[in-house]
């Protein structure tokens, strides 16, 4: 039995989750249940980061009390277990306990490479990053689209200058592997520009107080990307007194899989890379990394305001819906644009039209005909069906053209009913052999589908069984 670890990023809760944010956690939730169904051993894990400078400056623009106000939002992304049908084994707040005790063990496993100097610099808050002007376009951030503050403070600061070279032969041999390419070719071109020692912390002042205190130093507080990294190995227990689920799936463990956004791959590529390796732990073995849902173009984002309610969504269409749009119309490690048009779009053509009208009209007529389908499928279905599993044994996590490949198998058997006209079959064994193989190819369908959509599948397959036809997906 092989161990997955699987983890999405943790968000910032100056906000309540839009779209982007479950798009990452439905991606995480089908690699997890894939591997289950491989009969993995899997530790899934997802969070909230809720240390960062936005979070307390969101709180007092809305003249709230900074725990009240991060503990509402906290909700908001955590319940989203349930609406999306998400399947962590663990979810971390970073102001829990834990997560305190293993980011400042963390930082004194880094000490070695950690230093104070006073520093100049420009700081985004959204970002939480400090920005070089040659890196601001136009004197704005590039991605929250604002102008920098500019920062003078005496911080700890972390050398990554170290760990430079032994970076980029981890990424160039894929030792850590960086998926798509062009991400992977994104850090590269980083890391040949030249790494610069960054800073890990900031003045308790400026915090307000709020953050992790730096061991031994209360007027600093740790960086929030310093201390939220970290939360992948607090989470296994990693600074607790029981540590066995850390070695379990992390320090003895291959198969380490971060789901991130583009946005943030350098700091999980790079940063998390160099302090890991400072601090002699294991290393992360994939990063998976997904663009973003755009409006009109645009990012979505809490910052732009331009975001879509998953709450509001799947209240109105479906959990299933909604996770089938964001895994078959967004391309798995491209950025894709949403519209309501293209939404219902995609539902009544491929889910109530689709597997929904394929799966009711087969119920329908053998129930008519009370036919009995227990015959051998047919060479010609059987070759259909393994030529799809193996496609998407093949691309599984291209989730858009595995999903594509599901659908094919749909329409074939669509195409199969049309021409044969089952209605019209008077002969008893005609019959048979016709639902046989349709009744065959959407048993598959439903097996296919268990990691993406999960009630759909169950669905599927108690309809079979009980022959009450229920519509999926009732079209709009």
């Amino acid at each position: 039995m092989k161990k997955v670890f699987v983890s999405t990023s943790i968000p910032y809760v100056n906000a309540s989750p839009h779209l982007g944010h479950a798009l990452e956690l439905v991606q995480a939730d089908v690699i997890a249940r894939h591997h289950r169904l491989l009969g993995d051993r899997v530790f899934f894990l997802s969070g909230t980061d809720e240390n960062s400078l936005k979070n307390v400056r969101s709180a007092e623009n809305a003249g709230e009390n900074v725990a009240d106000f991060v503990y509402k939002n906290y909700l908001n992304f955590y319940n989203l277990k349930e609406v999306l049908n998400i399947s962590f084994d663990d979810f971390i707040r970073t102001t829990e306990k834990r997560h305190f005790d293993g980011a400042q063990k963390l930082w004194m496993a880094c000490k070695k490479d950690i230093y104070k100097k006073k520093y100049s610099g420009l700081y985004c808050v959204g970002c939480e990053e400090y920005y070089k002007e040659d890196d601001l376009i136009n004197g704005l951030c590039p991605e929250h689209k604002v102008a920098p503050e500019l920062i003078e403070e005496e911080n700890y600061f972390f050398k990554l200058s170290n760990y430079q070279e032994k970076i980029k032969e981890l990424i160039e041999k894929d030792e850590v592997k960086i998926i798509p390419q062009s991400r992977k070719n994104e850090i590269l071109s980083f890391i040949n520009s030249g790494l610069q020692d960054f800073c890990i912390s900031r003045t308790s002042e400026r915090a307000k107080g709020w953050g992790i205190d730096v061991p031994g130093d209360e007027t600093q507080k740790m960086w929030v990307w310093f201390d939220a990294l970290s939360n992948y190995i607090n989470a296994l227990g990693y600074g607790s007194s029981d540590e066995s689920k850390f070695l379990e799936f992390w320090q003895n463990n291959d198969l380490k899989i971060h789901i991130i956004g583009k946005g943030i791959n350098r700091f999980h590529s790079v940063y998390w890379l160099a302090m890991l390796l400072s601090a002699g732990i294991s290393l992360p073995k994939t990063l998976f990394v997904h663009g973003y849902i755009t409006v009109d173009g645009q990012k979505m984002s809490k910052s732009l305001g331009n975001v879509i309610n998953p709450y509001n969504l799947v209240e109105k269409y479906g959990c299933d819906a909604v996770r089938y749009f964001l895994l078959r119309e967004i391309p798995a490690l491209g950025d894709g644009d949403f519209t309501f048009e293209k939404f219902e779009k995609r539902y009544n053509s491929d889910l109530a039209g689709g597997i929904g009208n394929l799966l009711s009209r087969t119920l329908v007529m053998i129930n008519k005909k009370n036919v009995i389908f227990n015959r051998n499928p047919e060479a010609i279905f059987v070759d259909k069906n393994q030529e799809v599993n193996k496609k998407i044994k093949d691309n599984f996590i291209q989730f858009n053209d595995t999903l594509s490949e599901i659908w094919e198998l749909v329409s074939f058997c669509d195409k199969y009913i049309e021409e044969k006209k089952p209605w019209a079959i008077k002969d008893k064994d005609e019959n048979e052999i016709v639902f046989s193989n349709i009744i065959y190819s959407l048993k598959n369908i439903s097996q296919m589908l268990k990691p993406f959509l999960p009630d759909t599948a169950e669905k599927i397959e108690e309809q079979i069984k009980t022959l009450r036809p229920e519509p999926l997906f009732p079209r709009i």
